[in-house]
């Protein structure tokens, strides 16, 4: 049986919640206008653009991967399924629920205006726990979702495979490399203030012996060079002024 040797980290494409929670954010409203719960949330027309665009790196790179997981969310089942339209036959596909994005419980569908304005408690428990702990009445914190993460790390490291592929969000994108490279909670809250997973990039991750070394973090150059619209989206509305 061969192991993981190369893993790549694939953020799904523009979703209409991605449109809506900017919006939101610009126009200062406190609610996101969103009418469809967060597994259901499809791809924006930009979305599909880009889905479609991964098919080029994919197809392009040197080891294509063998096993992918998707998350359960229809944003991300999309991104996939567009992606190996021109792409790769990639014949061993699992959902796995583990790769679901993180849950925010009261805070969701509310912008950070609406977090500070609706449930200031919850503003002043962020402010004192920080991003990685605070965990919202209902939902996750960085570090719950990094214990399922371990949990589905620890059964893709068994993939007879030697390259995977993971299409999922930009939380759990972010967490999975801070997992494999070793990040703590201090290196990993710099990573991701200087970092962004941008909507359908790739991140690549190769292991070294027993450690992994990342190589790429959120490319999107494929998308640069076949004209698809780069998108960046804020992350969570926990992200509150300190």
């Amino acid at each position: 049986m061969t192991s993981l040797e190369e893993l790549w980290l694939v953020r799904h494409g523009e979703s209409i919640g991605n449109v809506a929670a900017t919006a939101a954010e610009v126009a200062g409203a406190e609610v996101i206008a969103l009418d469809t719960r967060d597994a259901d949330v499809p791809l924006s027309e930009t979305g599909v653009e880009q889905a479609r665009a991964l098919g080029a790196p994919l197809l392009g790179a040197e080891r294509i991967p063998e096993i992918a997981w998707v998350s359960p969310y229809v944003r991300a089942q999309q991104t996939f399924a567009l992606s190996i339209e021109n792409g790769p036959d990639i014949r061993r596909v699992l959902t796995d629920e583990r790769l679901r994005d993180r849950e925010l419980g009261i805070l969701d569908l509310l912008t950070r205006r609406g977090v500070v304005a609706r449930h200031p408690e919850e503003a002043a428990r962020r402010a004192n726990l920080g991003k990685y702990y605070h965990r919202p009445p209902g939902g996750e914190s960085w570090a719950d979702v990094s214990l399922r993460l371990r949990s589905f790390l620890h059964d893709a490291s068994a993939a007879d495979a030697r390259v995977g592929l993971v299409v999922a969000h930009d939380a759990v994108v972010m967490l999975l490399v801070a997992l494999l490279t070793g990040m703590g909670e201090a290196a990993l809250l710099r990573f991701a203030a200087a970092n962004t997973v941008l909507n359908a990039s790739v991140t690549r991750l190769r292991a070294d012996g027993e450690r992994w070394q990342l190589t790429d973090f959120s490319d999107v150059r494929h998308l640069e060079r076949l004209g698809a619209e780069v998108t960046a989206h804020p992350g969570s509305p926990d992200v509150l002024p300190r």
